[in-house]
């Protein structure tokens, strides 16, 4: 390769001097203008094979990985660029640029250990958005909580995750949080269990409060029935008994977990007001005396 373009660059040269140009500048013109030549002949066949073969590679091996469209964008661009840095590489040392290249690699490593000190905290967003898009611990759409916060995941992306809190607030959260937290999913399976604990009185009747909790449960269209409602005695508190009734939704992903909990919860009170169970407020009793002393009354 190197014998064919100093071959061609020298034929070049004579053909410059032909037309009037000194020798001395002619023979670098030549060699300029081939190695120029070169670089775009060998970047433009990099570049179409990427275009038709990588890059449909790529995405039959995203989409085995099943992941979602959002995820599969920014994995893209990455891998293109990263191809794009090799393929203009190969380019320059097909052009003959070696000499080129080596001071290019020194100065790319160098700027490469002043960026990583100084973009430190967005280097690891950015890994920990490449293990959001690969692990996929939650989805757009999804109900996660972490911390104090919870929320609707809007988008996610290499550096950020847009939350939308149930008070419509937007939340922009730095990946890094989300993958060195614990990050509470309650909607990644099909279904989803609730527990709710209701307190009687001592002098009711638990048998009669269990079934009405179970009865309001398969009476709602909400609730599956497999697996069934249960009903278990959880607590013996300071004035009440409490009943845990343990209920499962479908799909939690579109099911509203507050209004089902809430139109249950409320059918079981009104039963209970309508069978007499008492659902006690706290109470304490308080045991002593109060003693009178005889003696002046204060300000007389």
């Amino acid at each position: 390769m190197i014998a064919l373009q100093n071959g061609v660059g020298t034929w070049l040269g004579e053909l410059l001097q032909s037309v009037g140009l000194p020798p001395e500048v002619a023979a670098p013109v030549g060699e300029t203008i081939i190695g120029v030549a070169l670089f775009l002949i060998a970047f433009i066949v990099l570049y179409l094979i990427g275009k038709r073969g990588i890059l449909p590679l790529l995405n039959r091996v995203l989409d085995s990985r099943n992941l979602d469209r959002h995820a599969q964008t920014p994995i893209r661009k990455v891998v293109w660029i990263l191809y794009l840095f090799v393929g203009i590489t190969i380019a320059f040392g097909i052009a003959g640029y070696n000499g080129f290249l080596r001071s290019l690699a020194t100065i790319a490593a160098a700027a490469t250990l002043a960026i990583g000190f100084a973009m430190q905290d967005v280097l690891k967003n950015f890994v920990a958005g490449v293990f959001i898009f690969t692990e996929r611990p939650f989805k757009i759409g999804d109900w996660i909580e972490w911390d104090d916060n919870v929320g609707v995941v809007e988008d996610i992306s290499l550096r950020i995750t847009r939350v939308r809190t149930f008070d419509n607030e937007l939340l922009t959260v730095p990946n890094f949080q989300l993958t060195d937290n614990v990050v509470k999913n309650p909607v990644d399976a099909k279904k989803l269990r609730l527990k709710f604990v209701f307190g009687i009185g001592y002098d009711d009747d638990i048998e009669a409060a269990t079934n009405i909790i179970l009865e309001e449960a398969r009476d709602h269209p909400g609730i599956m029935d497999d697996p069934e409602p249960s009903v278990r005695l959880t607590e013996l508190g300071d004035s009440s008994v409490g009943l845990q009734s343990r209920i499962w939704i479908n799909d939690p992903s579109r099911a509203d977990f507050v209004r089902t909990r809430a139109e249950y919860v409320q059918r079981v009170k009104e039963q209970f007001d309508a069978e007499g169970i008492d659902i006690p407020y706290p109470h304490r009793t308080l045991t002593g005396g109060i003693g009178v002393a005889d003696g002046p009354v204060a300000g007389e």
